[in-house]
């Protein structure tokens, strides 16, 4: 107890203290979290073995599925590792450069995310309603331009957020009831003024999920309303077949997140350890359902790794 007491007192470092009220079952916590993890690496990992190795899917719709997968493997891979050494060995120290750094990274990664997601909206929308012009529309080239303005507009946006939080005082009390360093949990560690930080927070959550979800409705509906007019009914079904894997992606990511922020928003009466667990479900279940959906609704691509499956 002593040693808590001296390393939660030292003013560079914050304390991860795993899910609180739940401490007695973190080994057992740790069971599905390396699980999924290790599912998430593998398919992940598997499905970029795949395309890079298959000449014939170098193609923009699974070289976004490419940009998807290094996503999801960043995603888990900046929070699994520190919240096993907390369920595991109790090292629940994390320094205030490493906290903020987790930070960013974990953010930055899901701005990304969110980016792929609209460019696969806009992919399926020139596919279906501009077939014609797909192929000169939708290069390879233009698609590593649009990946590079993804991750530029993430950098943007997410880097201020630990700039600011690092200009304020933090409290004495430097324990962080949380399996990571989210920004929310880190803000309420500083004890000056954090109008600005919390107003930036609110704007750029607005903008981006706002900005990107509108987009994505908006490419699903004009999507939608081209597959109706489609007169052939073996077109019709294989254009629904596409939209309805990409929907099935977008709500394991964006539900997840939309119950995170609603118990976040309305916390009264809530244990504190179920908004953790929803926290956590929405860095883990994405990832390895992603390349697991795509595997059996992708007949190309679950084709490749059938083949690729049998020679090993």
């Amino acid at each position: 107890m002593a040693a808590f007491n001296l390393t939660s007192s030292d003013p560079s470092t914050f304390i991860l203290m795993g899910i609180p009220g739940l401490e007695a079952a973190h080994i057992w916590i740790s069971i599905p979290f390396t699980t999924f993890y290790i599912i998430s690496l593998l398919g992940n990992f598997t499905l970029l073995s795949v395309v890079g190795k298959e000449e014939t899917l170098h193609k923009p719709m699974y070289l976004l599925l490419c940009m998807l997968a290094l996503t999801d493997i960043a995603t888990p891979t900046f929070v699994v590792p520190k919240a096993l050494c907390i369920f595991w060995f109790s090292l629940k120290g994390i320094t205030v450069a490493g906290c903020l750094t987790q930070m960013f990274f974990l953010h930055m990664v899901s701005v990304m995310h969110s980016a792929v997601l609209v460019t696969m909206a806009f992919d399926r929308y020139i596919a279906i309603c501009n077939p014609l012009r797909y192929a000169t529309i939708f290069t390879n080239a233009r698609l590593a331009k649009l990946g590079l303005a993804g991750l530029i507009r993430a950098v943007l946006f997410i880097l201020p957020l630990p700039l600011l939080v690092s200009q304020q005082p933090f409290c004495a009390n430097r324990i962080i009831p949380h399996t990571q360093c989210e920004y929310i949990a880190v803000a309420k560690m500083v004890c000056g003024d954090i109008t600005v930080t919390r107003i930036y927070g609110l704007v750029l959550m607005f903008v981006i999920n706002g900005l990107d979800l509108t987009l994505i409705a908006l490419s699903y509906g004009l999507i939608i309303r081209a597959v109706l007019r489609i007169s052939s009914k073996r077109a019709h079904q294989k254009a629904l077949n596409t939209c309805t894997t990409h929907i099935c992606v977008m709500l394991t990511y964006y539900t997840p997140g939309l119950f995170s922020n609603i118990t976040h928003q309305f916390r009264q009466g809530i244990s504190p350890y179920i908004h953790i667990i929803l926290a956590n479900i929405y860095l883990l279940i994405p990832p390895m359902l992603n390349p697991i959906i795509y595997g059996v609704k992708t007949k190309e691509l679950r084709d490749k790794v059938g083949k690729y499956t049998c020679r090993r």
